[in-house]
């Protein structure tokens, strides 16, 4: 888990901009990368969930190693 500590900014008495330290930013933005990665693999991985296998010997057969 992830803690912040934001600086709120008002303007007119309403919140209007969050400030982190840069080092919270960099980790919410990796945070938020590893979360679109998962993401993406899941939907990769339901898409080809009925999708036919290669074994390894052809895969090795048609690299020529």
């Amino acid at each position: 888990m992830l803690t912040l500590h934001p600086r709120i900014l008002e303007k007119n008495g309403k919140k209007e901009f969050a400030v982190l330290p840069y080092e919270e930013f960099e980790s919410i933005t990796m945070a938020l990368a590893d979360y679109e990665d998962l993401k993406d693999l899941r939907i990769a991985k339901r898409d080809e969930k009925d999708a036919p296998g290669i074994p390894l010997s052809q895969v090795r057969q048609a690299l020529g190693i």
